[in-house]
C-alpha cells in the first residue's frame, strides 16, 4: 500500500475543517487552512476552496479523519450534515488513493506521532508500562478511541464511548443533574464532556443554586473563566474538569490503558490554567477497589494544534508500520 505524493491531510470536525499538504515522504505540514463546515455543501467542495486559496498543487492522494463512524470507505458526520463517501471524492479530485479515520480513530494512530513538548503532564511523570493506551477529548462532541501493538504494528480501536450512560457520583454532581438538558431521554458523558456540554454544565450549576445565568455559550464561559479565576465560571470550568478526570479513569479501565490516557480536543488546551492537577487525579483514580490500577496510569494533555495531522502524515510516510485493513478502506 502507498499514498501518492503530494497529500493533503484533513482533520473534519462539526465546527472546523483543517487541511494540510505534505509534498513527500516525511516531509513537513505546509501552512494549516482552517474552513467552517457549515460553509461548504461537502468535503469535496471544502477541498476545492482550500485549493483555490492556497493556489497548492493538486494532490494525489488524501487521508481524512471525521468527527462519525467510519462503514469501510464512507463517513457520516455526528454532528455536520455531510456524508463523505471516498471513492466518490476520489474521483471528482482525480486522486489516485485516499483513506478515512474516525476523528478519534485517527487521534489514535497519532500517539505514536507525539513529541513531549507538545504534552502537559498532569500530576507525577509516572512510567508508562506496555499496554494500551487511549485518546479521549471534548470538541463539538466527544471523542475515544485506544492504541494497541499487533505484531509490531500499530491496532486502533474506535469507539462510541462517549454515549454511554453518565450518572453523579457526588453531591456536586446530584444538584446539578436534575437541572441537566436531556437528549434522546439520556444523559450521556457527551451531554457535559464536550464543548456545548461546558454551556450546559454552566447551565445547570446556576439552575441548582438560583444564581442569574449572565453568559450562556462555552466560548463566553471560557473567557469569562479566564479573566476572573475566582469567578463563576471558572468554578464550572473546575467541574468540568473533574467530569473530564472521572470519564478518562471510566475509560482507563475499560481498556487497561496502561500505557497513558492522552486528552486532546479543541476546548482543553484553553483551559489548562484553570487545570488542578490533584482534583482531576483525584476524580480519575477513585474508582474502587481499582485505585491501585488508576494510581500507576500517567494522564495528559495534548497542548500542540493539529498533532492529528501529524499523525496521518506519518501513516502516508509508512502505511505498513499500522495494522489497517486498507484494502477494504482504500479508496482506489
Amino acid at each position: 500500500m502507498e499514498f501518492p505524493y503530494p497529500i493533503l491531510v484533513c482533520d473534519i470536525g462539526g465546527t472546523n475543517v483543517r487541511i494540510a499538504e505534505v509534498v513527500e515522504p516525511g516531509g513537513n505540514l505546509g501552512p494549516v487552512t482552517k474552513f467552517k463546515t457549515a460553509d461548504h455543501a461537502g468535503f469535496a467542495e471544502c477541498v476545492e476552496t482550500a485549493l483555490a486559496q492556497t493556489r497548492a498543487a493538486r494532490p494525489r492522494s488524501i487521508l481524512a479523519c471525521g468527527a462519525g463512524p467510519v462503514e469501510q470507505r464512507r463517513l457520516h458526520m455526528t454532528n455536520a450534515a455531510w456524508t463523505i463517501d471516498g471513492p466518490q471524492i476520489a474521483y471528482r479530485l482525480g486522486l489516485s488513493q485516499g483513506i478515512l479515520f474516525n476523528d478519534f480513530e485517527a487521534q489514535a494512530l497519532s500517539l505514536p506521532a507525539h513529541r513531549p513538548d507538545w504534552l502537559h503532564l498532569i500530576g507525577d511523570d509516572l512510567p508508562r508500562e506496555p499496554g494500551p493506551q487511549i485518546v479521549l477529548g471534548p470538541g463539538t462532541g466527544l471523542g475515544v478511541a485506544a492504541l494497541v501493538t499487533n505484531g509490531g504494528k500499530y491496532l486502533p480501536l474506535a469507539s462510541e464511548a462517549a454515549h454511554i450512560e453518565f450518572a453523579p457520583a457526588t453531591d456536586e454532581d446530584a444538584g446539578v443533574w436534575q437541572h441537566l438538558e436531556r437528549f434522546h431521554g439520556r444523559i450521556t458523558a457527551e451531554t457535559l464532556v464536550s464543548g456545548p456540554g461546558l454551556a450546559r454544565l454552566h447551565a445547570a450549576r446556576a439552575a441548582s443554586t438560583g444564581a442569574e445565568l449572565t453568559v450562556s455559550t462555552s466560548a463566553d464561559i471560557v473567557h469569562a473563566a479566564l479573566r476572573d479565576p475566582l469567578g463563576r465560571e471558572a468554578d464550572s470550568v473546575r467541574h468540568f474538569w473533574r467530569l473530564t478526570g472521572r470519564f478518562a479513569g471510566d475509560m482507563a479501565l475499560v481498556f487497561l490503558a496502561r500505557n497513558g490516557v492522552a486528552l486532546s480536543g479543541g476546548i482543553l488546551p484553553r483551559i489548562v490554567s484553570l487545570l488542578d492537577a490533584a482534583d482531576f487525579r483525584s476524580a480519575f483514580q477513585s474508582k474502587a477497589p481499582m485505585e491501585h490500577v488508576l494510581r500507576k496510569i500517567p494522564t495528559w494533555v495534548v497542548t500542540a494544534p493539529d498533532v492529528v495531522l501529524a499523525g496521518l502524515a506519518a501513516i502516508a510516510a509508512r502505511p505498513s508500520a499500522y495494522e489497517i485493513d486498507y484494502h477494504q478502506r482504500a479508496w482506489r
